[in-house]
């Protein structure tokens, strides 16, 4: 058997498009949440430490400029955060939204697993993007190792969405 790796790009249907523009609204609505409570706890963290400077009998435990020197930096680094990890992630699908295609690409199937703690039923294949894929029962049944199966997913974002 011969490993070569065919892939090949197809537009996305219009199911597939509602899939990431779904996945975008609830991941931009969790970004939101995190930096709406990195924000409070900015604010929470430097006055929690002058309360416990003042308990230890520190003179100036309550310095306006360290309260506010200390929350711009931790502003700062949730925003960093944040931004970088938006970045990183969700701009992908923006872009696979952008592109509307996706990647199909062949593999071949090396072991099948059945996993008895959720009875699922997954295949492990020999793709760059995806170790294994979880597979109804009549395809684990009715497919060996060494078949081809060919798995759909995202062209940047490297989403799954279907094999077939």
């Amino acid at each position: 058997m011969v490993n070569s790796l065919l892939r090949y790009n197809e537009p996305l249907n219009n199911s597939e498009i509602d899939f990431l523009r779904k996945k975008v609204g609830g991941e931009r609505k969790q970004y939101y949440k995190i930096y709406s409570m990195l924000m409070i706890l900015s604010f929470l963290v430097p006055f929690a430490g002058a309360w416990y400077r003042a308990a230890g009998g520190v003179a100036n435990a309550f310095s306006p400029l360290r309260y506010f020197g200390f929350t711009a930096f931790l502003l700062f680094l949730s925003s960093l955060a944040v931004g970088l990890s938006y970045r990183l992630y969700l701009r992908k699908v923006f872009w696979d939204l952008k592109a509307h295609t996706k990647t199909i690409e062949l593999s071949h199937i090396v072991r099948k697993q059945f996993m008895p703690q959720n009875n699922s039923y997954h295949f492990y294949i020999d793709s760059p993007n995806r170790l294994s894929i979880e597979v109804s029962q009549d395809d684990f049944y009715h497919m060996d190792e060494g078949d081809e199966v060919s798995i759909e997913y995202t062209t940047h974002a490297k989403i799954f969405l279907g094999y077939f």
